[in-house]
């Protein structure tokens, strides 16, 4: 429903305002239905989207900056992330030996194992987040939000390309 630039003026400051202001209610509402399914497996949703591209390198590995770059979220303490995963034998680390300060990260077959039980819960959490909109409102939706990320990201950016 559109709101009369009447009542934008007494509610919200600009039209900009409001659309990020409602993008973060959004965000904030979804982020509830995340954090409890994420919260079964003792993960946070940052430790799941790290698995998650790892699994999709499998039986590779990626180098920690490559992962942090594909990241959802930028994390400025990917390497603590990484240690609580590893703690519980869900990726491995491996230095480079033609250079030593280039670290691999691959998944264990223990992580494997862990993002396929959650993969149903995962799968109807989204439906819950999203299956009340059309095939092709969820495509219009996802055009919209590279578009408006677009000039906010780096050219060479992961997120652009897919």
């Amino acid at each position: 429903m559109a709101v009369s630039s009447n009542k934008r003026s007494v509610r919200f400051d600009s039209a900009e305002q409001e659309a990020f202001l409602n993008l973060w209610r959004t965000y904030d509402c979804l982020k509830g239905l995340e954090e409890s399914v994420f919260g079964e497996y003792q993960l946070s949703a940052q430790q799941y989207n790290a698995l998650r591209l790892l699994r999709a390198v499998h039986p590779g590995s990626l180098p920690t900056l490559a992962l942090g770059r594909r990241l959802i979220s930028r994390s400025p303490d990917t390497t603590r992330m990484l240690d609580r995963l590893e703690d519980r034998h869900l990726v491995i680390r491996v230095r480079r030996t033609e250079n030593r300060r280039v670290v691999e990260i691959a998944i264990t077959e223990s992580g494997i194992q862990l993002l396929d039980s959650m993969a149903d819960r995962v799968v109807s959490m989204h439906r819950q987040q999203f299956g009340h909109l059309t095939e092709s409102e969820l495509c219009a939706f996802v055009e919209l939000l590279k578009r408006i990320r677009q000039p906010h990201e780096a050219a060479d950016g992961h997120w652009l390309n897919d």
